[in-house]
């Protein structure tokens, strides 16, 4: 099959009256989940396949929203008839996470308590938190086992959670382009990424909704050093070089070189969709995911719990989550006994590889969850 678009798609918002006990100590007793979802489910309801995003990512993972829209979804490339995960076959489901800012309930949703946004009053969340709402969502839908669950970066520490925390409701556990816990680097990064929010004038300890501004200066400088983070050098240098854009210097602070015209768009551009108070919150999740911490410090004794069977992808140019840190989990798996895959994929551009079409990387998901596919229900 010639693959296709999913065509227009719809998203709904989804309400789970009962509380929520999150690992902070503090309960949400109601929440909302903005979903979307590609396929059909099966009478037996075992084809269903759960997408968990990235830091910035969202429920709109695939199709559009009308005749005209010319932004797909943000792994449209990899989701639909045809494609790696293959909507004829399977009952596709992504949200997005709660505590984000697209919908579900989070910092820039009400806070029934008070009327007003919800802001820094918004509870601190783990990977652990969002896998429990993410198991209300398949009961929800009736699914008592997802075929498989998939996700890149934080959405692989996501797939983790899930077969640690619920392995009798996993089948197959796709990590891509993940860790099995943040390195010191990257949680100094994330930290940067946050010193730059709270110290925008605008930020108002995090109640700039009431004040009628963004903090944008900070927003713009995390996703500044975020984007620089998931490209490789080699593909920096291939796409901008390092060449004035006039023939002599200007001797100023303004734009001279063009990758400081990208990552200003960059930075603008997610100031325009995205929540600093959400992007706080995510980032401090990454902080804190360390499932060996539970486990006496040792991550093959987390492991030791799931049942699913793994498939690990790598990116070669991937330095914020590199390939040794996928080896890690691979390694902690085979050391725990558990049925596991691994594929280093040849790429040029960095973490952000995981969200390409790379046909060698497509081949793989599709072979595998082809032969997902095809299992007895």
């Amino acid at each position: 099959m010639e693959p296709v678009s999913v065509g227009i798609v719809t998203p709904q918002k989804i309400g789970f009256a009962s509380p929520l006990a999150l690992d902070c100590g503090r309960t949400l007793p109601r929440y909302e989940l903005m979903v979307e979802t590609y396929g059909a489910l099966n009478a037996a309801g075992s084809n269903a396949v759960l997408i968990c995003h990235a830091l910035s990512g969202d429920h709109h993972v695939a199709g559009v929203y009308s005749e005209g829209d010319n932004k797909p979804g943000w792994w449209d490339n990899c989701i639909g008839p045809g494609k790696p995960i293959d909507t004829t076959k399977f009952f596709v489901v992504a949200l997005n996470n709660l505590g984000g800012c697209k919908g579900s309930t989070g910092p820039n949703t009400t806070n029934p308590e008070t009327g007003k946004p919800w802001g820094p009053d918004f509870p601190l969340l783990t990977v652990s938190d969002w896998v429990r709402s993410q198991a209300a969502l398949a009961d929800h839908f009736g699914i008592a086992a997802w075929a498989a669950v998939v996700g890149g970066s934080l959405g692989g520490m996501q797939v983790q959670a899930w077969a640690i925390e619920y392995p009798a409701r996993i089948r197959h556990a796709l990590i891509i382009a993940s860790a099995p816990e943040l390195s010191a680097q990257n949680i100094a990064f994330n930290e940067i990424a946050r010193q730059a929010i709270l110290s925008d004038p605008d930020f108002h300890g995090g109640h700039f909704y009431e004040h009628g501004v963004v903090p944008s200066r900070g927003l713009k400088l995390a996703r500044m050093l975020g984007h620089i983070t998931y490209l490789s050098d080699a593909a920096m240098r291939a796409k901008f070089g390092v060449e004035l854009k006039a023939a002599t210097p200007s001797f100023n602070f303004d734009v001279e070189f063009e990758v400081e015209s990208y990552l200003r768009h960059q930075g603008q551009s997610f100031v325009d969709r995205f929540d600093a108070n959400t992007y706080l919150l995510m980032t401090k999740a990454l902080d804190y995911f360390d499932p060996a911490r539970d486990a006496g410090g040792e991550l093959v004794r987390a492991y030791e719990k799931a049942t699913a069977q793994f498939l690990v992808i790598a990116f070669s140019s991937d330095w914020r989550f590199s390939p040794a840190r996928s080896r890690e989990i691979v390694q902690a798996l085979v050391a725990a006994g558990k049925d596991v895959s691994y594929v280093e994929i040849e790429s040029e551009l960095g973490h952000d590889d995981f969200l390409m079409p790379i046909p060698q990387y497509h081949r793989v998901l599709k072979n595998y969850l082809d032969r997902v596919a095809g299992e007895p229900s």
